[in-house]
């Protein structure tokens, strides 16, 4: 309850304080990528269930001359790579926090295709809210494997507490003034997850 008061809070001070902020990224995406200007997609959120993550655009709609969409690295922006290196293309993510979706601190919320990928210990991180930041990403973010990310996603869950969320917010904003980490090595984000093998 306390964590749910506190992201609600969070959240409505981040939108007040951020608007301006919010307003010149939303003209710059509009400027640059055009129509639209937020990026949304379904992701697994606590208990599994699915909810609509909202993000600003980072790359562009942009296919093959079959119409299948090319790899990240070929429709990310320039601007889509200075909002990702300081994680501002995640603000809107703060009105998913609002409306309960997501929490300020927890695991990433990950594709829903990945669901039926995942070992029964690694469902675990599904038993909280995701989170905008999370144990992952002060601890080495796109650098570091699935596997341990998921360690670091279950360390949290078995660990969560207040104190750890505004120790991971403190870690969060010392992060982004040198922000590393933020793809994977030979990727323009993140190599997509196929399964643990056993």
């Amino acid at each position: 309850m306390l964590k749910r008061v506190f992201d609600i809070a969070f959240s409505l001070i981040g939108l007040a304080l951020l608007g301006p902020l919010i307003l010149i990224i939303a003209g710059l995406v509009r400027w640059k990528l055009g129509s639209p200007i937020c990026f949304c997609q379904t992701r697994a959120g606590k208990n599994s269930v699915r909810f609509r993550l909202i993000k600003f655009r980072t790359m562009r709609d942009a296919t093959d001359s079959l119409g299948n969409v090319l790899a990240d690295g070929e429709r990310m922006t320039a601007l889509g790579t200075k909002l990702r290196k300081w994680s501002l293309d995640e603000v809107p993510e703060l009105w998913n926090v609002l409306k309960g979706d997501m929490s300020i601190v927890g695991p990433r919320p990950l594709l829903v295709e990945y669901l039926p990928l995942y070992t029964e210990e690694q469902l675990r991180r599904h038993k909280v809210r995701p989170g905008i930041t999370g144990w992952v990403q002060v601890n080495g973010r796109n650098a570091l494997s699935w596997d341990k990310k998921f360690d670091l996603d279950l360390w949290y869950v078995d660990n969560q507490s207040l104190w750890l969320d505004f120790k991971i917010i403190l870690l969060t904003v010392v992060h982004l003034s040198r922000p590393k980490g933020i793809s994977q090595e030979g990727q323009a984000t993140m190599e997509s997850f196929r399964g643990t093998s056993v």
